[in-house]
């Protein structure tokens, strides 16, 4: 048998098969640690995950739901969201993901053409954006709140959903077991609404075999462990957040969970995770909080940057096993004494590897933390691929690329450079958008739209966005999201980048600062009351950029450089359609809504 057919003969025919097969082999083991409002951390084994969401399942069957039938989540990450979702799909319904940030108006599309007929809503904000849509009020026939009371016959509480599950489940004892038996490989499991960043949202229709071979799969090369403790912040509502369950189940390992972004570092000290995954921001924000802070001035500022030196030095040799030279080997002691266990510590002190993914993380970002001991290393995939279709593996990290592709999948690039994935993981279609669905996938292929290349042990490289290369006047190529990359990696006060310049002489950006470093600088330099506005466009702050952005522009090329920036006012935000909901760049709607300033940047000659 080929790789593919052996993951698929061991991989479980649905999600809620898999879940049995979890609870089976380990009842005992923990399966969750959540937080309670008074932040008290509570744990659930396996065996009262599977009892729990039997009844949740149950609670849904008792609606007359029937097999595909779409059920919604609008909530920031939560153990309810988790239970939630998992009883859909053990009920063998599909589960339909909202982000919580999502405006009313794209809510109600994502639930009229999902076809959404229960909502799980996180609390009175996310009831309101249906209640204000009373064109939903036939489709949408049940809303359950993960927090607030009910509300008459159609909004129920989630102690009374959970009651009616109960009584349900004591009146037909085996209707889960009848919907677990009857879901198969093919049948529909999650419908993804891929935030664009341009025109409507388009549903990928993700079936259960793309998680339960995704599972089986990564077990095959042993990324994690089952004593592994993973700390889980990303939105479920994305698929990364979504795959890293599914690998869970399969694997067996405890994930602890909070979605709140304020509350990483203190939850870390108590949870001392092994494996936390995330997007790029998360670890430039951290970089730029240890570059910016009260440790970057003085003696302290002058040790940390000496360790760094240090740390980068000593990477070549670590990362191919080889001994480090005796002299850099008494440096790298001292720096790791004095500075790298420190910022360890912050994360836990016991993290194996962190995984990045959604978005290119910079490589001097992955080089820095490597420095200091810790490990990130890349995945690749989109929503359309359930998430993971490439990963390095972390014992063989490969920086700069996002590795090898996944056991039994099939991958290759195009004559023009676009990188094709075919397999189990690759959605069935876009949700009523046929044209769109055979535009994408051609005899199994999935066209990903992203361009790279893989170096001869098969890891891959991604270089550019099919459709976002600017050309300068000179015929110059340049990759945007490499500029932004660069940009924010080397500004700390940076937290977002947008490059523009197609058709002009030369490279230009528009910056958006980190709102929390701004602050701390305004609070330093006698401005505690400032604002964002009035503190991005102090002169200080821009003779800063301007000292950053010649190390920035250093390691980019000639054409690509950045020849003039200017930085805004404001943050971007969903609301005014500077991002999506999973905040990418709408790098258009960015560019019109600062037309003018953008103009401004390619008056007169900057060459």
């Amino acid at each position: 048998m080929t790789v593919r057919e052996t993951i698929e003969a061991q991989a479980a025919k649905s999600v809620g098969a898999m879940l049995r097969r979890r609870v089976r082999l380990t009842p005992d083991r923990e399966a969750f640690r959540y937080p309670d409002a008074k932040e008290t951390w509570h744990t659930m084994s396996w065996a009262q995950t599977g009892a729990k969401i039997d009844i949740l399942a149950a609670g849904l069957l008792s609606f007359g739901l029937k097999q595909e039938q779409r059920v919604a989540i609008a909530s920031s990450t939560r153990i309810e969201w988790i239970l939630a979702d998992f009883a859909i799909n053990t009920a063998g319904l599909a589960a339909t993901t909202v982000y919580p940030n999502t405006n009313d108006e794209d809510v109600a599309y994502i639930l009229s053409d999902s076809g959404t007929v229960v909502l799980f809503a996180e609390n009175a904000e996310q009831l309101e954006k249906v209640t204000k849509h009373p064109e939903l009020d036939d489709q949408v026939r049940y809303v359950v709140l993960f927090d607030g009371a009910s509300q008459g016959e159609r909004v129920l509480s989630w102690d009374e959903f959970q009651a009616r599950g109960k009584d349900y489940l004591a009146e037909n004892p085996t209707c889960v077991d009848d919907a677990i038996e009857a879901t198969g490989p093919d049948t529909l499991s999650t419908l993804i609404y891929t935030s664009g960043t341009t025109g409507k949202p388009k549903g990928a229709e993700l079936l259960h075999s793309s998680w339960t071979y995704l599972g089986a799969s990564i077990e095959t090369i042993g990324f994690t462990e089952i004593d592994d403790v993973h700390y889980l912040r990303l939105l479920l509502s994305h698929v990364f957040g979504k795959c890293l369950l599914a690998i869970q189940v399969w694997s067996g390992f405890t994930t602890a969970v909070d979605g709140r972004l304020d509350k990483i570092v203190p939850n870390l000290a108590v949870i001392r995770p092994t494996l936390m995954c995330g997007a790029p921001r998360i670890f430039e924000k951290v970089r730029a909080a240890v570059l910016t802070g009260a440790t970057s001035k003085g003696a302290k500022g002058a040790i940390s940057r000496w360790a760094f030196s240090v740390g980068l030095k000593s990477n070549p040799y670590r990362l191919k096993g080889e001994k480090l030279p005796p002299v850099l080997a008494a440096q790298y002691a001292v720096a790791d004494k004095l500075v790298f266990s420190k910022l360890r510590e912050r994360l836990g002190g016991n993290m194996k590897f962190m995984v990045s993914g959604s978005a290119k993380l910079s490589r001097q970002v992955q080089e820095w933390f490597y420095a200091a001991g810790l490990l990130i290393v890349e995945g690749y995939g989109l929503t359309e691929t359930s998430a993971v279709a490439f990963v390095n593996h972390w014992s063989v990290p490969r920086f700069g690329t996002v590795g090898p592709v996944t056991p039994g999948i099939e991958r290759r690039i195009a004559e023009d450079g676009e990188v094709l994935i075919r397999g189990p993981i690759v959605m069935r279609g876009y949700h009523n958008k046929p044209e769109e669905t055979a535009a994408a996938i051609v005899d199994g292929w999935f066209h990903t739209g992203d361009i790279g290349e893989l170096d001869a042990d098969g890891y891959l490289k991604i270089t550019d966005r099919k459709k976002d290369l600017m050309k300068t006047s000179g015929g110059k190529y340049v990759a945007p999201q490499k500029v932004e990359g660069v940009l924010v990696a080397n500004i700390p006060y940076v937290t977002q980048a947008v490059a523009v310049g197609d058709g002009q002489k030369y490279i230009g950006a528009l910056l958006v600062l980190d709102p929390d470093n701004l602050k701390k600088w305004g609070e330093n330099h006698g401005h505690a009351d400032a604002s964002y506005a009035e503190l991005s466009q102090m002169p200080q702050i821009r003779a800063s950029i301007d000292r950053f952005m010649e190390r920035a522009n250093a390691k980019l090329e000639r054409w690509e450089t950045v020849k003039k920036y200017a930085i805004l006012d404001r943050e971007l935000t969903v609301d005014d359609g500077d991002v999506t909901p999973n905040m990418k760049i709408r790098r258009k709607a960015v560019v019109a809504a600062n037309q003018a300033l953008v103009d401004s940047l390619f008056e007169g000659d900057a060459e």
